[in-house]
């Protein structure tokens, strides 16, 4: 582009310069009349090019978001919650870029994540106070069914099975699976059979565990309550493989290098939901802010904060916090 615009001021200037010196053959008003012309090229081609900028910073931004109607719809307002004034929320922090906790400056932690950024949206366009309750992920939808929690946000896949027993919002944030294995195994490990009798890690009550079973069914499948634990076993030994959802594992996989994505694993629902008890009437509610929140681009924010705190080293916590709010000792 530089060079194009360098090749037209250039054009410009030595119609000028023919002016200037009087030549016969390039009247003033022709000249005048070249120069506005390569302007508005030189300005329309700055003009197309900053679009592109735009356009692509945007499509950057908005990797791995879903899609609103690109209109801001009214909020419904005629709901109920398990507490009064209050949007109760059960998520599980051992997620990232999702939800975890982050250590402040002053060394408080700080639980943080898109689905808590989206949660805090949710609360604050329904006019409510958000309460936020921690739980290892397989305890989640029993809170709900129980109708203990209002909604359940933990990176939710909406299969059908569990669309049985629960409702779902729309998708808020599209996403993959993955297969976790330590990098020096690369080209040890090229398929699922390689696996059988091996230990392969899934977290509990997760979709991951559904597709360790379904890919892996000879494997050792080890569940553990957290994404952090089955990271943990990786990088120690104790585990050959592990199914994560992509966005935590390449997010995992900054933090330790020595870890890569072996290949991606089908899955036909590839998208979180946010879980509520079924036939919860805050459904409208919640997929009417979710609409407005991805139309006016407050979920790629959401997601790139997310994304920039999760990769702050050193100051990233997964897991639950001690009786005293603190993080835990191991």
């Amino acid at each position: 582009m530089k060079k194009n615009l360098a090749i037209l001021m250039t054009t410009v200037l030595a119609a000028a310069s023919l002016a200037a010196c009087g030549s016969s053959s390039t009247p003033a008003t022709t000249t005048a009349a070249a120069t506005e012309a390569a302007t508005t090229a030189a300005a329309a081609e700055t003009t197309a090019a900053a679009e592109d900028t735009t356009a692509a910073a945007t499509e950057a931004a908005s990797e791995g978001a879903a899609e609103g109607n690109g209109e801001i719809v009214e909020v419904p307002k005629d709901f109920t919650t398990v507490n009064a004034g209050k949007l109760t929320v059960a998520t599980s922090p051992d997620f990232a870029p999702y939800e975890f906790y982050h250590i402040n400056a002053d060394g408080t932690p700080e639980l943080s994540g898109f689905d808590v950024a989206l949660a805090k949206r949710i609360a604050e366009d329904l006019g409510l106070e958000v309460q936020f309750v921690p739980m290892d992920f397989d305890g989640i939808l029993m809170e709900l069914q129980s109708g203990n929690v209002d909604l359940g946000m933990a990176g939710f896949s909406p299969s059908p099975e569990r669309a049985d027993t629960f409702d779902f919002s729309d998708l808020y944030y599209k996403g993959g699976q993955s297969f976790v294995i330590r990098k020096a195994d690369h080209d040890k490990y090229k398929d699922y059979a390689a696996f059988d009798k091996l230990p392969v890690g899934a977290q509990n009550g997760s979709i991951q565990m559904d597709l360790a079973k379904e890919n892996t069914p000879n494997a050792n499948i080890i569940g553990l309550a957290k994404v952090t634990d089955i990271v943990s076993e990786l990088v120690s030994g104790k585990l050959e493989g592990g199914f994560i959802e992509t966005a935590v594992a390449e997010q995992y996989i900054k933090n330790y290098p020595e870890l890569e994505i072996a290949w991606d694993v089908p899955y036909d629902t590839k998208g979180s939901a946010i879980a509520l008890k079924k036939g919860s009437d805050l459904l409208p509610a919640v997929n009417a802010v979710i609409n407005n929140a991805l139309s006016d681009g407050s979920m790629d924010q959401y997601v790139a904060d997310a994304q920039e705190l999760a990769s702050d080293e050193g100051n990233v916590y997964e897991g639950q916090l001690d009786a005293d709010g603190k993080v835990a000792s191991n």
